[in-house]
């Protein structure tokens, strides 16, 4: 707060004063007053006011400026209310209340909002339960009928099992810290896994798989990182239209980091398009061509990978292939289990 802005605020009672002042002096002159006596009076007048203006300016000053800190210093702007005290002047209290009621208010809109966002989860997980049962009697259906056209069905099973793991992780991304075991893995144990849900896939097609992953030890969920390379194999198997498919599947190990290479020859991503691939919902010129992406697998793989404290890059050449990277850290800073 200013000074020259309060002047500005006390214009009119400036200007009153002025007036007041010189009827006053007049009136004064008219009664034959002596000179030093108008003097006199005026300049008593004068300092009362000007001291009066500077305690009020220094008081609210002092409030304003501390309000603005407050608010410069707080992440979440909308708890201004809470951390400030009420001050002893009227236009301060007014606007405390007014702070205090809307905060109120908005606090409850969002409590509101999040009981219904919690609500909508837990129907989404006990659908996702339930749903799951029916799928799981028709995979064992298949697996017992062994025809051609079962065959079929059993590999839209797969991909609508997939869908289903997509939405139940959507679901829970913002919660993975509530959601986590950081421990000691296998890299080697959790690529077999992976690979194994998708053996089907690769004989059918069939798609060539080159695998180079020495038995490294990493440090992350084990459930998290398996979601996050089934997105990125099911990626990689959505964009292979070569008669020759290949996917490469291979880990190194630096200094500081164990990088994790998942490369196919499929289709490739337009260089305009990766700057965006992790955001959500885009789909890019592929996803518009070939009509099989939602844009949610990438950016739930770029989110978890955020929260589990690793690093997730993709590069591109249209028409040659991808490669995604997946970087672990080694540090033992990481394993958290007890």
């Amino acid at each position: 707060m200013h000074f020259l802005d309060f002047i500005r605020t006390k214009l009119w009672t400036l200007l009153i004063y002025i007036g007041l002042m010189l009827f006053t002096s007049l009136f004064f002159v008219v009664m034959h007053l002596p000179l030093y006596s108008i003097i006199f009076f005026n300049l008593t007048f004068l300092v009362a006011y000007t001291t009066l203006l500077l305690h009020e300016f220094s008081k609210k000053s002092s409030y304003y400026n501390n309000v603005l800190d407050e608010l410069e210093l707080l992440d979440q702007k909308y708890l201004l209310s809470e951390v400030i005290s009420e001050p002893d002047f009227l236009e301060g209290r007014l606007l405390y209340t007014i702070l205090k009621s809307t905060n109120k208010s908005m606090n409850d809109r969002i409590d509101y909002y999040q009981k219904l966002q919690s609500e909508y989860e837990e129907y989404i997980e006990l659908w996702i339960h339930e749903i799951k049962t029916p799928i799981a009697s028709a995979k064992l259906i298949a697996q017992n009928h062994r025809t051609p056209e079962i065959r079929s069905m059993d590999e839209e099973i797969d991909k609508i099992n997939n869908f289903i793991e997509q939405v139940l992780f959507y679901s829970r991304s913002h919660l993975t810290e509530k959601d986590y075991i950081i421990k000691a893995l296998s890299l080697k144990k959790i690529i077999n896994t992976v690979i194994k849900k998708y053996s089907k896939t690769f004989i059918s097609l069939p798609i060539t798989l080159e695998l180079n992953i020495p038995d490294y030890t990493i440090y992350s969920d084990s459930k998290w990182v398996e979601f996050m390379l089934s997105q990125i194999i099911s990626n990689a198997v959505k964009y292979l239209d070569k008669p020759h498919k290949i996917i490469s599947i291979s880990a190194i190990e630096k200094e500081n980091s164990i990088h994790l290479t998942i490369q196919d020859n499929g289709v490739g991503i337009p260089e305009s398009d990766l700057r965006r691939v992790f955001d959500k919902g885009f789909t890019g010129e592929n996803g518009r061509k070939y009509g099989k992406s939602t844009g949610i697998g990438l950016y739930l793989c770029h989110t978890l990978a955020n929260k589990l404290g690793l690093s997730l890059s993709l590069t591109s050449t249209l028409s040659q292939g991808t490669t995604v990277t997946l970087i672990f850290p080694k540090s033992k800073m990481h394993l958290l289990e007890s």
